[in-house]
């Protein structure tokens, strides 16, 4: 009798799970995901809102996949409580689902920054406030949006203005959309610059310089404490006009499922270096709402990492999770970030070059003679053999760091080897992109663009130059 395995959850690390269990007929897999939509790429929502993708061109899987696969998913279908005693999950409409095994990747939820006039005294937001988290509230932002900017087009001196309140990936990846679809837009962040958990001031005072170049204020070191009929009024006294205020600061691992079933939760739900619970040996956590050596991710590339091996501990095969491996992009038209590992605080000599007035930041942290995080803001045309000589460890020379921090000639571009890493989220190179005929089949078969999306002109490019197929007969 095959092996029952309940995923909890309908986001990219349970696709990903999902996608590494298909076809092993020892496992009956059934996914629970409480949204009425097929799972589809949250960090492209920013492109929905931009314009740049359709809403159904960011479905991981379709329904018709699932099924093909012999994989049992459910669409709204959301969790009421874990009963470990009877080993089934129950649902709000009272269905129990039988589980021999347990996955949660509940991912995260978003948290209301305390300002005063944001929920209304019948519980909901203000009219000009929304949520960034969901498709649906992608939805709600792009007809606000678009509303604003036809009424802008008739009245041209009263250029309808947005504030974004959170200055982290999301947010900055929010404001260009905004600003690219013609809206006056401003970043409000709490702390002292942009990217404040992924990089330093450093780098942030380039960001911040990027943005304003493009039209977008910066307000560093301010927070947000009121909405007015005037507009959003910071702690400083200042108050900021706005037609739109987006919240996208605040977040935290959804953990409410693990509390009440009375496992371990610290931030996120405690598991061992096999994704397992370290109170119940039936139950697995992964992605965002995971907790593995005091840290928690919420990047989509430790995410994935994380499905990939706790598929093979769910085949019965030894796989273990170090948590070592973290990278970040930023998609945002105009904005390019990478970020390996943690540059502030890993511990090693520090290689940095910065060029404020190009917009570029570039921070390598090396120990041993090898890479241990980096930053790159602007310039990303080294960020694939970074990245390989990252994941690889590779021992470096003395100049190498050096050098791997200045930009490649424009007019001698050097192709990418095989074995260089292009899509960090999947873990693809360049030769198993090489190999396939198209973009749609390198997407079905590596996953690569699927993730941040940071990958998709490598890939385009790698494809259109790779050597036609030979025909035999």
């Amino acid at each position: 009798m095959a092996e029952r395995i309940v995923v909890v959850g309908g986001g990219m690390a349970a696709v990903r799970l999902a996608e590494h269990l298909a076809g092993d007929d020892r496992l009956a897999v059934t996914v629970l995901a409480d949204e009425p939509h097929a799972p589809y790429n949250r960090i492209l929502l920013s492109a929905v809102l931009e314009g740049t993708h359709a809403a159904d061109a960011l479905t991981l899987r379709s329904e018709e996949w699932f099924a093909a696969h012999g994989i049992d998913l459910r669409l709204g279908a959301r969790v009421l409580e874990v009963d470990r005693a009877a080993r089934a999950v129950v649902l709000v409409d009272g269905e129990r689902v039988a589980y021999d095994r347990l996955v949660l990747a509940c991912g995260s939820i978003p948290t209301l920054p305390p300002i005063r006039g944001l929920v209304r005294r019948d519980g909901t937001l203000h009219p000009t406030v929304h949520a960034f988290r969901s498709l649906a509230d992608c939805r709600r932002l792009d007809e606000a949006a678009s509303s604003l900017v036809e009424e802008g087009a008739l009245a041209p001196v009263t250029r309808p203005r947005a504030i974004v309140v959170g200055g982290g990936l999301l947010g900055l990846q929010v404001a260009r959309a905004l600003a690219v679809r013609g809206l006056r837009t401003e970043v409000v962040e709490g702390a002292d610059h942009l990217l404040a958990r992924q990089v330093g001031p450093g780098a942030g005072r380039v960001l911040a310089r990027d943005l304003r170049r493009l039209g977008t204020e910066v307000y560093t070191g301010a927070r947000a404490v009121r909405i007015t009929d005037d507009g959003l009024q910071l702690d400083n006294g200042h108050v900021l006009p706005s037609d739109l205020v987006v919240l996208t600061a605040g977040g935290r691992p959804s953990t409410a499922l693990a509390r009440r079933a009375g496992l371990m939760v610290r931030r996120g739900v405690v598991v061992d270096h096999t994704l397992t619970s370290v109170t119940d040996d039936r139950v697995h956590a992964i992605g965002d709402c995971a907790e593995h050596r005091r840290r928690t991710t919420g990047n989509v590339s430790p995410a994935w990492e994380q499905a990939e091996v706790l598929a093979r501990v769910l085949r019965g095969e030894e796989a273990s999770y170090d948590g070592d491996r973290s990278v970040a992009r930023l998609r945002a038209t105009g904005l390019d970030v990478a970020v390996l590992g943690d540059p502030e605080r890993a511990a090693g000599e520090v290689v940095e070059v910065t060029n404020p007035v190009a917009g570029s930041y570039r921070r390598l942290v090396v120990h041993g003679g090898r890479i241990v995080a980096a930053a790159l803001v602007g310039d990303l045309s080294r960020v694939g053999l970074i990245t390989q000589l990252y994941d690889r460890g590779t021992l470096l020379g003395p100049d190498e760091p050096g050098q791997l921090l200045l930009p490649e000639a424009a007019d001698a571009p050097t192709p990418l080897p095989d074995e260089a890493e292009v899509c960090a989220c999947a873990g693809v190179t360049a030769g198993e992109v090489r190999a396939c005929g198209t973009v749609g089949e390198c997407v079905d078969r590596t996953r690569a663009t699927t993730g941040c999306g940071g990958c998709a002109d490598v890939v385009r490019r790698l494809v259109d130059d790779s050597p036609a197929p030979v025909a035999v007969g």
